[in-house]
């Protein structure tokens, strides 16, 4: 195995530690992999100063030509260091190799190069033409500018992907960043800002990546004066409490949080190859996506059927170390999330659940739950109710398609979800009354880097990717002049 220099943090230009470090886990094992910076305040505010001058006094902000020299820089570095990088993905965040080739490096990496193009074609300047608004004549201009400072808070589940989706977008628009990563998943984000140091042209202060362990310290970035924005991927619970330290300061905030996404299955589907689909999606990464579908909604008439079919693709599937090439389901992230997890297990046998299949804790090194089916609750249930970030799917039934809508919607969250029909017609008619930020219908898929990806309800502000998550960058600034 090969793995990356120790992880350092990037502040101002200059690759640097922290008076104290802290443990890299390999979630996989429990036994430590690396150690990280533990960030002080001081760090983070030498982070924002530094993304700050570099916002305020250097050509970064104007300079499109230099932003995409530099993003393609980056871009052929990532390339470069693609097969270490996927190593270390694997075992710092217990990410199956399978994923390398999709959401946990391939595609975000293919994002960076689309909103590079995007960035060298993108007309920031409109022209409205001339009017008289009170009998003035005057022509107008709509110009796009950088939002500012940036923070960018992301999660530990799909490190690489939300940390480029977020990073990406906000230096092709002209904005500065202060990148703090998960404290269980900082190399990969220190391996960022590495890249951007040593292999880039990019200017001093314009990226900076801090790996503070205490959320204490991290909060200055939601409520700096100096930081004009936060971009936030995590749960709703700390989403709400980064929208409130901001408002004080009116940042603008993007909030991309949890989700508890429903599978609908209808009367004319395949029953067994959409409970078996929705099955395996499920067990990706251990459920460790915040848009995976994680409630089956299907026929009542065909539930036993629908249960049978997710606990065998499940048991099939297993959870193996996420080195193994035919891993699909590898570990959680850490004890906690496993301790989490487990209760969940617990509070669906006291509200009269049964489990289908797993149901357990594996007794193994590492943090491990069985792939798990729980049958015989109905959405009320907490279990079909909160996202629970672990392998575990619950089987809900429905009584016609409008029960199936109604049980898809009666949720607080609206990030995702997915519709199988036999009737291409009558999936897009339900699929156009669920209210969610995305939707796959009869297993078309939605993630890719020019499609806007985010959420109705709790599940989120704005949207991350495509032309719209680029925009989430930009202020929109009218000017008139006489005409």
């Amino acid at each position: 195995m090969t793995l990356p220099p120790a992880a350092q943090q990037l502040i101002d230009g200059k690759l640097v530690g922290a008076a104290t470090s802290y443990p890299i886990l390999n979630p996989a094992t429990g036994q430590e992999i690396g150690v990280a910076p533990d960030g002080t305040a001081a760090d983070v505010d030498a982070a924002i100063a530094a993304a700050r001058r570099a916002f305020d006094e250097t050509d970064w902000s104007t300079d499109v030509g230099l932003r995409v020299r530099c993003l393609r820089q980056l871009h052929a570095a990532l390339l470069e260091e693609a097969d270490v990088f996927k190593e270390l993905t694997t075992v710092e965040v217990g990410m199956p190799g399978f994923m390398m080739g999709a959401a946990g490096f391939d595609v975000p990496v293919e994002g960076l190069t689309w909103v590079t193009d995007l960035l060298e074609n993108y007309e920031f300047e409109t022209d409205l033409g001339i009017a008289r608004p009170m009998g003035i004549p005057s022509r107008r201009t709509v110009r796009r500018e950088p939002v500012g400072v940036v923070a960018a808070i992301t999660p530990w589940n799909v490190p690489t992907q939300i940390n480029l989706a977020k990073v990406g977008p906000a230096l092709a628009a002209g904005c500065t960043v202060v990148l703090k990563p998960a404290p269980d998943t900082p190399w990969v984000g220190c391996e960022l800002g590495r890249l951007v140091a040593e292999h880039t042209d990019i200017p001093p202060g314009v990226l900076n990546v801090v790996t503070p362990r205490a959320n204490e310290v991290a909060a200055q970035l939601t409520t700096d004066p100096r930081v004009d924005m936060v971009s936030f991927t995590g749960s709703t619970a700390t989403g709400r409490a980064i929208m409130a330290a901001a408002a004080p300061t009116l940042k603008k905030v993007f909030l991309e949080l949890g989700g508890k996404s429903a599978a609908i299955v209808l009367d004319d589907a395949d029953i067994a190859s959409a409970a078996g689909a929705t099955a395996f999606t499920a067990c990706i990464h251990a459920g460790q996506g915040c848009a995976i579908t994680t409630r089956l909604v299907v026929p009542r008439e065909r539930y036993d059927e629908a249960v049978r079919v997710a606990a065998a693709t499940m048991e099939s599937i297993g959870a193996k170390d996420p080195a193994d090439p035919a891993a699909i389901c590898g570990p959680v992230i850490s004890r906690a999330q496993r301790d989490r997890v487990e209760e969940y297990l617990r509070l669906a046998e006291e509200d009269g659940g049964r489990f289908a299949t797993g149901g357990h804790v594996m007794d193994r090194d590492g943090y491990w739950i069985e792939p798990t089916v729980v049958a015989g609750l109905d959405n009320s249930s907490r279990l079909a109710q909160e996202e629970i970030f672990g392998p575990v799917l619950v089987v809900i039934p429905h009584d016609g398609d409008d029960d199936a809508v109604r049980i898809a919607n009666d949720s607080a969250y609206g990030l995702s979800g997915s519709v199988e029909s036999g009737d291409l017609a009558r999936a897009k008619a339900v699929a156009a009354r669920i209210r969610t930020g995305t939707v796959a219908v009869n297993g078309g898929v939605w993630f890719s880097p020019d499609a806007p990806f985010g959420g109705y309800k709790q599940s989120g502000i704005g949207r991350e990717m495509g032309v719209a998550g680029f925009e989430e960058y930009l202020e929109t600034k009218t000017v008139a002049e006489p005409a």
